[in-house]
């Protein structure tokens, strides 16, 4: 059975899905999911109190049991994303050089595009070869947010409260 939570977070409303066993999405919006229930079971509290940990700067690696569906590549790549340490980033083109296929920057985007698991799995830490901020399905004001966050720039953050 697929529970859910709600986690109004600084950056906006989270839902955190899982499926029994595992997280299997952390996505931003405003609406609820259309399928499922709306429970508090131990591991959506689990993932919401870390959650609550990682905006208040006190969590940098998250330790949740993670079932994302998608293709075996999209999974390689989100793989590859929790190697990337809190706060620093990495490029498109490095994350395909690390999954073996240096010249499938696009196939990174597209599957960092398709990453189910918001924050958890960090694809918020690509970013393009030249430093910019390039898309991300949370949008680009939660990817400056969440790096200037990881960075320590607690002050400097651009955007607050959504």
């Amino acid at each position: 059975m697929r529970s859910f939570l709600p986690y109004h977070s600084p950056v906006g409303t989270l839902w955190v899905m899982e499926n029994g066993q595992a997280i299997t999405e952390i996505r931003k919006s405003e609406t609820p999911p259309a399928i499922g229930i709306q429970q508090e079971t131990q591991l959506l509290q689990m993932a919401v109190q870390q959650l609550q940990a990682y905006f208040a700067g006190k969590r940098k690696v998250f330790s949740l049991p993670l079932a994302p569906k998608g293709t075996p590549f999209q999974k390689r790549v989100w793989r590859t994303l929790l190697q990337i340490p809190y706060g620093e980033t990495r490029s498109y083109g490095q994350i395909a050089q690390a999954v073996g296929n240096p010249k499938a920057c696009r196939a990174v985007g597209m599957a960092n595009h398709r990453n189910p698991i918001l924050l958890v799995v960090p694809c918020h830490r690509v970013i393009g070869k030249n430093g910019s901020l390039t898309g991300y399905g949370g949008g680009l004001k939660t990817k400056a947010y969440l790096l200037q966050l990881e960075q320590g720039d607690r002050k400097g953050i651009l955007y607050g409260n959504f």
